[in-house]
């Protein structure tokens, strides 16, 4: 099982790299870097979330455990780090920057390995993950950087309607269950625009991790990472055990617990006015830990 891992994770780690030395190298301005982010997270990766789900084999079942599990762990971790923030005394700048810390996931690594390990059956159900989990934890994470005197829930509830992979999720979703057919040419079109997706994501995460500010927060910084990476997804099996959770449905939690967390969270962090140099070490640290415990996670637990 670990070569296979391994093998799996190899080039999603070597694009990452890549992404990181030709940011390093200034070859490429950090505008194409901007560019390149804004077109996936808006353009390729709802296109691709729409792909997966228009043509996914969805069940009712695998709906019903991946939501049980994903709302106990998201709900019962975020009523743990509220009541950590209370005994310490956190302001929320901080606070919030921890709470995505380990809430967050990084979905561009998330549907590489998933597509790499368990293909098409395995990308349904990471599918619905997202549909799921990307409106609540932006509602947490918005709540965590914010006092609730400054608090606007209409525009958390229009940024959540905005967000292009939760569009591209429904609409997939959608298109699946209306029975349509779409012609061959565009089809193959959106095809190929969602195959450029993930090297490109992964090339830009590479390209914003950030490592020279790390030493000064590190103690927290490791704590956070070792709860996210090893803390989550031991709990995610325990859970999925508990509720007699499928194989499949198993595999796919524990890999979306075990994922560090997403490079878009320095950008929430920076508009609410949070710590966001913390943010991005955390980030930074997370995407480089995660090469190394992703094989051990899915070896041992999976």
């Amino acid at each position: 099982m670990i070569q296979i891992v391994i093998a799996a994770l190899f080039p999603l780690i070597a694009l990452i790299s890549f992404g990181y030395l030709l940011q390093k190298s200034n070859w490429l301005d950090v505008g194409f870097w901007r560019a390149a982010e804004k077109l996936n997270y808006y353009v390729l990766f709802p296109v691709m979330l729409f792909l997966n789900l228009a043509h996914a084999d969805i069940a009712l079942k695998s709906i019903q455990q991946v939501s049980l599990v994903a709302i106990t762990i998201m709900l019962s971790m975020t009523a743990m780090l509220y009541a950590f923030k209370k005994y310490h005394n956190m302001g929320f700048a901080r606070f919030g920057v921890y709470v995505q810390g380990i809430l967050r996931f990084n979905t561009y690594i998330g549907l590489a390995v998933v597509s790499s390990l368990f293909q098409s059956a395995g990308m349904t159900i990471f599918a619905i993950l997202l549909v799921l989990c990307i409106p609540l934890v932006n509602v947490i994470s918005v709540l965590a950087l914010t006092h609730h005197d400054n608090l606007k829930i209409s525009k958390v509830l229009l940024s959540l309607l905005k967000n292009p992979l939760i569009v591209g999720c429904i609409l997939g979703g959608v298109y699946n269950f209306s029975g349509l057919t779409m012609w061959t040419g565009i089809e193959q079109f959106i095809e190929l625009l969602a195959i450029c997706s993930l090297p490109l994501g992964l090339m830009c995460v590479g390209a914003a991790l950030q490592f020279h500010k790390l030493h000064q927060d590190i103690k927290p910084i490791l704590l956070n990472t070792v709860l996210r990476l090893l803390l989550m997804p031991l709990i995610a099996y325990a859970l999925c055990r508990s509720f007699a959770v499928s194989l499949l449905v198993t595999q796919v939690m524990v890999l979306f617990f075990a994922l560090p967390t997403a490079s878009a969270s320095y950008v929430l962090t920076r508009v609410y006015g949070g710590d966001a140099e913390l943010m991005a070490s955390i980030i930074s640290l997370q995407t480089v830990v995660a090469a190394f415990t992703l094989p051990l996670v899915l070896t041992l637990l999976i």
